[in-house]
């Protein structure tokens, strides 16, 4: 299996951006867990009150069908070393990607909200807290 390249081309393989503040905290807490096998996993499941919820986990699987794109924890990176401490690897399933094709994830860390962000030009509408979308 070949590395992509952190292109614009190759962030749409998985058909989801990470910016650089969202791969920076996935980073650091990927580094907290102590394992380099963990990727950033990003599914949509039915469920929430809007009828599909997004997932983020960190997972070590490697599931048929799977897209996956490295990201750098800073917006000049353009070389992509699979090895490279300040990468991010994202990975999305195939009954995910088209809900999330052109998805942008971020990180807010905000004294009224903390946590990552989806801007999903795929969802119709959402519900209040923001969990789940249709």
């Amino acid at each position: 299996m070949t590395s992509p390249q952190t292109t614009e081309s190759t962030k749409t393989v998985t058909g989801v951006v990470l910016t650089a503040t969202a791969a920076q905290k996935a980073r650091t807490l990927l580094d907290q867990e102590g394992r380099d096998d963990l990727r950033l996993r990003i599914a949509v499941q039915p469920g929430g009150c809007s009828g599909l919820r997004y997932q983020l986990f960190f997972d070590e699987r490697e599931l048929e069908g799977d897209t996956v794109a490295l990201f750098g924890v800073t917006e000049e990176a353009s070389e992509v070393d699979p090895d490279d401490a300040d990468k991010v690897a994202v990975v999305v399933d195939r009954m995910s990607a088209p809900y999330l094709s052109g998805a942008t994830i971020d990180f807010v860390d905000r004294i009224d909200a903390q946590g990552f962000t989806i801007d999903n030009p795929n969802a119709g509408g959402s519900c209040a807290c923001g969990d789940s979308f249709h």
